[in-house]
């Protein structure tokens, strides 16, 4: 029974085998579920999109192209682009563009506590200010970055969304960490923008290299410059006058150049007077709240009045000179010189008479002419006819005084460009289009460089010495809050005089207007001297903002 009840006993055991196999086998399938579940959580499409952000095509919609390249290119915590606020305006920094807020959304932030607390910190958050096209809301027009430091992977970013904006006129970047290297990419990101980019402010980024006269090139397109407090010393305005101009070029494109609240002393304002020597863009200049004493003031004034060439100025000035006359000379009619010349040659040798006694004693040839009987008349009407076919110039004689032609030809070749001008002018009724375009071209640009040119102005000379007219271009001069004492104040009374006399705007409509507004207050003399107050009175008249409003004023009363 023992035996048995062991054996009966053992035997419901059997199947544990069995059991654990099946155990077994379980748990194999929770160790293989356990190893698929890593592979099966891994995102592969996720990790895909910020490695490709060349792939995406921007819309033109600074707001939604921004978000998407920053999260392609892995960058979360990126800056919102955001309306610029205006004082007018209900504003929240930390909207944006899509999202407009209620006055219901504003009254709920302000009675919460940790929402009020949240705006009040919303503020130091790093956004892309934008202002927006009145007639488009999502045309960006002008970006405003200031108080948050631009690395090298929001210019990456920027330089794929911002060729897109096509009305995009001005960037503005206050205090945002800019180093040389920085600048030298947002450079190379100014070309891509559209054309319609003018006017870039700087300001806050002092550079160790002072590396801002890069942005002042001669392949650069902005107009309007703003370089407000970035420590420029007299080596950065060394630079940027030599960006203004040298010998041999200027720049071309730049109108207004803010350099106020910086280094500046006298010896930079006298790099600077420089470059507005040869310069004749620039018309609006601000050197407020630097450090300019009587010396650099006098250089500046000496520029806006009658100033004595220097030794390599008077060179390249022989030089562009001898240039012009051989461009002249080259632009003459050589294809007409050279059909003529073959007439006069055949002329000549068939009358034995020279092109010069022709030329010069026209009235001998018809003496002789009348001399001869009438019976000869017929021969003379084959010579005639022989003549014109071996001229092949088409052209009918006249009355029998072929001479005369070649006289008139002779006359004709000096003034051909001129009367190409003409018919230019008119329109496209005459022939020959394709070569008087070309002659077109050729003639404007180079009359092109010889207005830009100021070296081929005229000059004068007096005592061995070459003087050029000064620079009559610039309109508006600010010198407010420097140290220039009644020194200074000379040398200005003696330019505005000169400008005032040569330059009259209310007459002339064409050509330079001269200088409209000097603005010298708050430096180092006393606002009741004779020199200021003189000054005062010769460009008081001369001021179109205050002239219009004596206009309104004459009105009304």
């Amino acid at each position: 029974m023992s035996s048995e009840a062991s054996a009966t006993g053992t035997s419901p055991r059997t199947p544990r085998p069995g059991a654990q196999k099946s155990s077994g086998a379980v748990t194999k399938k929770g160790d293989r579920a356990a190893k698929e579940k890593p592979v099966t959580a891994l995102p592969p499409v996720g990790e895909e999109e910020p490695k490709n952000p060349e792939e995406y095509q921007c819309s033109g919609v600074l707001e939604t192209d921004f978000a998407e390249l920053c999260t392609r290119s892995g960058y979360t915590d990126f800056p919102k682009v955001v309306i610029r606020p205006r004082p007018h305006q209900n504003f929240l920094p930390s909207t944006s563009i899509s999202e407009k807020p209620t006055q219901d959304d504003q009254r709920l932030s302000a009675s919460c506590s940790q929402n009020s607390l949240e705006s009040k910190y919303v503020f130091f958050r790093p956004t892309i200010q934008v202002e927006l096209e009145q007639e488009d809301n999502k045309a960006v027009k002008e970006i405003y970055i200031r108080g948050w430091k631009v690395e090298d992977r929001i210019l990456g970013i920027f330089s794929k969304c911002l060729p897109s904006l096509s009305q995009l006129q001005a960037i503005n970047l206050w205090k945002v960490g800019l180093t040389d290297k920085t600048l030298t990419t947002f450079i190379a990101l100014l070309p891509l923008c559209s054309s319609t980019l003018r006017k870039v402010s700087l300001e806050g980024n002092p550079l160790p290299e002072q590396s801002y006269y890069k942005l002042m090139g001669l392949d650069s397109t902005i107009a309007h410059l703003s370089l407000r407090n970035n420590n420029i010393n007299d080596h950065g305005a060394q630079l940027l006058g030599q960006a203004l101009s040298t010998l041999h070029n200027s720049n071309r494109t730049l109108v207004s150049l803010n350099l106020g609240f910086n280094h500046i002393g006298d010896e930079g304002a006298g790099y600077i007077a420089d470059g507005l020597r040869l310069n004749r863009s620039l018309l609006w200049l601000s050197l407020a709240h630097n450090r300019i004493q009587d010396k650099g003031a006098l250089k500046l004034a000496e520029v806006l009045r009658p100033f004595e060439l220097t030794h390599r100025e008077v060179v390249e000035r022989r030089r562009l000179l001898l240039e012009k006359g051989t461009q002249e000379r080259s632009r003459s009619p050589s294809s007409s010189r050279h059909g003529d010349s073959k007439t006069e040659r055949e002329k000549t040798q068939t009358m034995g008479i020279s092109t010069v006694a022709l030329v010069d004693k026209p009235e001998k040839i018809q003496t002789i002419k009348t001399t001869k009987g009438l019976g000869k008349k017929k021969e003379k009407s084959g010579e005639v006819v022989k003549k014109e076919e071996k001229t092949g110039s088409g052209q009918s004689p006249t009355q029998g005084t072929p001479k005369k032609e070649d006289a008139s030809k002779a006359g004709k070749g000096k003034v051909t460009i001129p009367e190409q001008k003409m018919s230019k002018g008119k329109g496209t009724k005459t022939g020959s289009k394709e070569k008087r375009s070309i002659l077109l071209e050729s003639e404007l640009v180079v009359e092109a460089t010889e207005m830009v040119n100021p070296l081929l102005e005229p000059v004068e000379h007096r005592d061995g010495k070459v003087f050029m007219p000064g620079n009559k271009v610039l309109l508006h001069l600010n010198l407010l809050r420097n140290r220039i004492t009644e020194v200074g104040l000379e040398g200005f009374l003696t330019a505005v005089q000169y400008q005032v006399q040569v330059s009259k705007p209310r007459t002339s409509s064409k050509g330079p207007l001269g200088l409209l507004w000097l603005s010298l207050a708050k430096n180092c003399f006393d606002p009741q001297c004779p020199t200021y107050t003189m000054i005062q009175e010769l460009m008081l008249p001369r001021d179109p903002v205050k002239a219009k409003v004596r206009e309104e004023d004459a009105t009304v009363t």
